[in-house]
């Protein structure tokens, strides 16, 4: 079966938009409401994988995004907001977006936590001009997984599905901004 261009572009244009509505808040300053989601996604990864205590004990700082979504057809995008933490304190917010291109259809929900080794992995993320390649590699986390990532260039990133359905065969790569709290 053909697939028109004309109609791959509206249909990626109402994926880009709810993955643009899905990570806009009314709210201006501090979002109680994202703080509560981050708790919420932390106890459930860890839920389903116990070891990753082991990186909160140790790591340096850590970035968690509770609900990133993604949608794609060929063209794909993906985005999220998340908290910014060194140690046990909140010091900033930041935004994920994410392109991707090649063989991909459906749409998914997940969440992404990404441990910072050291201060200088924490400093380059919180310069606000952070990415991740196609050739970075996130460990998925599952119900009784040992969700055990080696640090990759000073950060290990982990997953969790939250629901959705995505085929995917595509590369692309991951953005990070980053707002301190004031």
């Amino acid at each position: 079966m053909k697939t028109s261009h004309s109609l791959k572009l509206p249909i990626f244009t109402l994926f880009l938009s709810l993955i643009i509505s899905s990570t806009t808040y009314s709210q201006s300053g501090w979002n109680p409401e994202l703080e509560s989601d981050c708790k919420e996604a932390i106890t459930e990864m860890k839920k389903d994988a116990p070891k990753l205590d082991t990186y909160f004990t140790k790591a340096y700082g850590y970035a968690i995004f509770p609900k990133i979504t993604k949608a794609g057809l060929g063209i794909g995008g993906a985005g999220g907001k998340g908290l910014v933490y060194q140690g046990s304190s909140v010091t900033g917010e930041s935004k994920l977006g994410q392109a991707s291109f090649g063989l991909q259809a459906g749409g998914q929900q997940f969440s992404e936590l990404i441990f910072f080794e050291d201060k200088a992995a924490y400093d380059r993320f919180t310069g606000g001009k952070f990415k991740f390649g196609a050739q970075a590699s996130a460990v998925a986390i599952s119900e009784g997984g040992a969700a055990v990532a080696p640090y990759q260039d000073g950060v290990a990133i982990f997953t969790h599905v939250k629901g959705g359905l995505m085929y995917e065969a595509s590369i692309g790569g991951q953005k990070f901004t980053f707002d301190p709290v004031k």
